[in-house]
């Protein structure tokens, strides 16, 4: 459970099957929405459906603001949570080649588990890719080595490059939140698509 439970109290494994049911309940609120469906994904790319940007820019503030909150009453220590290290070239080049594949395949990693556990066969071929690019980057690791670790920023956050406090940064995306928000109720005007 991170930093909300100590491990003292739920152990290794436990906190291993909390994990599953947790993913097992992501898994099944992601077929729910309509996330199953590539149609619905590639959307966001061309304009006619936004919904998933909505959902997960209202997710990421969620969780911003809870984290925030918690951090406030004392319920949660900020400083144990991990983040990622930054390397720069690679994170670009990399969101580059995950947003092609999100584009030309229509799903993403997670979504198309979800749609694979519903038996849909093209996103059984999207994890394929998946396992093959995986594969790949193993293989090739020693030829990209060195620009994979290039550019290390080790762990910064988007608040501490700025020198903004967490509350007015939390403030700045929810702004940008509704500002998005807006912005795809226009795009969904702009291109209509029929229901799917």
């Amino acid at each position: 459970m991170g930093p909300l439970v100590p491990q003292e109290i739920i152990g290794a494994d436990w906190n291993l099957f909390i994990a599953f049911v947790v993913g097992i309940g992501f898994g099944f609120v992601l077929e729910q929405a309509g996330f199953s469906s590539s149609r619905k994904l590639a959307g966001m790319f061309y304009g006619y459906d936004t919904v998933v940007l909505k959902v997960f820019f209202t997710a990421a503030i969620t969780a911003m603001l809870g984290l925030l909150f918690f951090s406030l009453f004392g319920w949660i220590d900020l400083s144990l949570i991990y983040v990622n290290p930054t390397f720069l070239g690679s994170a670009i080049v990399g969101g580059i080649i995950m947003g092609a594949g999100f584009i030309i395949g229509g799903f993403c990693p997670g979504t198309s588990v979800c749609a694979a556990a519903i038996g849909k066969i093209d996103a059984m071929v999207f994890i394929g890719g998946i396992f093959v690019g995986i594969f790949a980057f193993a293989e090739g690791y020693p030829l990209v080595k060195d620009f994979y670790m290039s550019g290390s920023l080790g762990p910064i956050k988007l608040s501490d490059i700025l020198g903004l406090s967490g509350g007015f940064f939390a403030l700045l995306v929810i702004i940008a939140a509704l500002v998005m928000f807006k912005l795809g109720e226009l795009a969904e005007k702009r291109w209509p698509r029929e229901e799917y």
